[in-house]
């Protein structure tokens, strides 16, 4: 492969070399989260800035750290975990927000995923399409201990996601409609629990690269409940997710410690 960085010695588009990151990184989509998820760390400081990359790095527990933004869907969210791992991280949560499916997956709840719908591209340029989109065992362990240990509102399972955010939300106004509605209605009765569109890429790129990666989510309103008529409260505020994750990491890295 041809070196766009010109042997710097940094990535190409994270902007991240070995020396910048821990073996352990929160991912969020949206860039200015990161500040506010780099204020869990100690000592945090920002390492990069490049295109929707955005990276702190400190250290919890006395062990090194970061949180990298990914932007906004599979392409760009497989090139961070691809960079990242290239420089050492071994460990990745995403971090981000979804919307609930079934009706008890209220806006204000966390989803955490044990695995995903593959209805996106960039998975499938990774792995033939048979192959599972399946969260790491270990990550997903300690998301739930997290949130218990928080008293935080969440639901287990599987997610969907998806390239289209529009297509989610207004799927008869596409010219594929037929399909999106039908597939929409088979995630439902499988008892998808949200929708979101970064952590199938996130999970077949993880396990193609050997590194560990699970998903927690904010939901922010539920649009199942609002077709029938339900109450549909919205919820913005990434903080309990920010917080189970960073607390999903200090148990990885306190058990890890000891063994």
């Amino acid at each position: 492969m041809i070196d766009y960085t010109e042997g710097s010695g940094k990535q190409y588009h994270t902007g991240i070399g070995p020396q910048d990151i821990g073996e352990y990184v929160i991912m969020p989509g949206d860039p200015k989260r990161c500040a506010k998820i780099a204020e869990h760390f100690d000592n945090a400081k920002l390492v990069a800035d490049v295109r929707e990359y955005v990276t702190y790095t400190g250290t919890l527990e006395g062990v090194k750290v970061s949180v990298t933004s990914t932007g906004i869907g599979g392409p760009s969210a497989a090139i961070a975990i691809d960079e990242l791992a290239k420089s050492g991280a071994k460990t990745f949560i995403r971090v981000g927000t979804c919307g609930g499916m079934q009706e008890d997956v209220l806006g204000g709840d966390i989803v955490i995923a044990t695995g995903a719908v593959r209805m996106e591209g960039t998975s499938r340029e990774f792995a033939p399409i048979e192959y599972p989109a399946v969260a790491d065992l270990s990550v997903t362990n300690a998301l739930v201990q997290a949130a218990e240990a928080l008293n935080v509102p969440h639901h287990t399972g599987v997610v969907q996601c998806k390239d289209s955010f529009f297509g989610q939300h207004e799927p008869e106004i596409m010219p594929v409609s037929y399909e999106l509605e039908s597939k929409w209605q088979a995630w439902l009765r499988m008892g998808c629990l949200a929708s979101e569109m970064e952590s199938a890429a996130l999970f077949i790129a993880g396990q193609f690269l050997r590194v560990r990666v699970g998903s927690c989510f904010l939901v922010v309103a539920n649009q199942e409940r609002a077709k029938k008529g339900l109450s549909n409260k919205q919820a913005h505020d990434t903080e309990l997710a920010i917080k189970t994750a960073v607390e999903a990491l200090r148990i990885l890295i306190k058990k890890e410690k000891k063994a």
